[in-house]
């Protein structure tokens, strides 16, 4: 008997053993799915209110189930790595500006040609048509997928001049830009150098005079204290900055049914809310430079936005046959 009970003592103890390892395991399986969504600009702007507005609805309809985490102003992985961290895993979504997908689609340099859309209503227009959404798939073959795009806003222009009305102001000036041929081509056929610089690069790059000038929207000029270390800023709405939120497809593609269709819901709202933002954070920022007094904001004519036109023909023509006519007369459409 004293055998038996010995043996039922070492059944148990094993038994036990057994269950309090598997119990780490099983925990560990109803462990939240982190969702790491890394960009490079600060919180109080349209991109970044978006981020933490996504982590807000997709934790709220996936209790549980996910954790978002959000770093903000390049904490993770600054302009040139974002897109290598993404593809090995490392984070799970960014949004990066539309000119960084250009090596893996040229098609998405229709959202870089200069004075293409009138407006950023014109922009939204072409982004929710069947020519947007194609866009946001055209990249899956090489890894990445579009979840969404988030204005920014249009984009102004500022040097560390005194005049800037005429395409002329801007000759033998030397231009922060992405990394994107079509914005190189554009400051060529200005007479400008453009250089490529990453964003957290551009205040001090500004500052010291190692570029005399940037493009970019009045809420990032505000965020990042541009105003500051500039003499003026041309009112062009010659561009536009919008991004581009995307996910690892192969990840995206191997989540619960469930999980992909409460992010996706999330996503959605969240773009709505970052767009309004979009807008009405740009408005407030512009009267803000336009209070502190140290950059002079410059109107510019009917005469004068035709003259920086007509300077950036050669740049449609360049990029026709790599964008492709339907989409760029798709863009044009959406003018109204």
């Amino acid at each position: 008997m004293k055998t038996i009970h010995r043996l039922r003592r070492t059944f148990l103890a094993t038994a036990l053993a057994a269950g309090a390892l598997a119990l780490p395991f099983a925990v560990s399986a109803q462990a939240p799915i982190v969702i790491k969504f890394s960009h490079v600009v600060a919180e109080q702007t349209p991109k970044g209110q978006g981020a933490l507005k996504f982590k807000e609805l997709a934790e709220k309809k996936l209790p549980g189930k996910v954790q978002v985490q959000v770093f903000p102003s390049s904490q993770l992985f600054g302009d040139a790595k974002e897109l290598e961290a993404l593809l090995l895993g490392d984070v799970q979504f960014i949004a990066p500006s539309l000119s960084k997908f250009d090596r893996y689609t040229k098609k998405i340099q229709v959202f870089d040609l200069p004075f293409l859309f009138d407006d950023i209503e014109a922009v939204d227009r072409f982004q929710s048509g069947p020519q947007g959404k194609a866009l946001l798939e055209a990249m899956k073959g090489r890894g990445l997928l579009g979840l969404g795009y988030w204005h920014n806003g249009m984009k102004q222009l500022s040097t560390n001049k005194d005049k800037l009305v005429r395409p002329d102001d801007v000759k033998g000036l030397k231009f922060r830009i992405q990394a994107s041929d079509v914005l190189e081509a554009q400051f060529r056929a200005l007479g400008s150098n453009p250089q490529k610089m990453a964003f957290a690069e551009v205040y001090q790059a500004l500052q010291t005079g190692v570029v005399d000038g940037q493009e970019n929207t009045w809420s990032n000029i505000y965020s990042q204290k541009f105003h500051e270390v500039q003499k003026t800023i041309a009112e062009t709405n010659h561009g536009v900055i919008d991004y581009m939120v995307v996910t690892n497809a192969k990840w995206w593609d191997g989540l619960p049914a469930d999980v992909r269709k409460g992010l996706t819901e999330a996503m959605t709202e969240a773009t709505a809310h970052a767009n309004k933002l979009a807008l009405d954070i740009n408005e407030a920022d512009r009267k803000k430079i336009a209070d502190a007094g140290k950059a002079k904001i410059q109107k510019l004519s009917k005469d004068d936005v035709a003259a920086w036109r007509k300077s950036m023909e050669p740049v449609w023509k360049k990029f026709e046959s790599d964008i492709g006519r339907d989409l760029i007369d798709g863009a044009l459409k959406s003018n109204k």
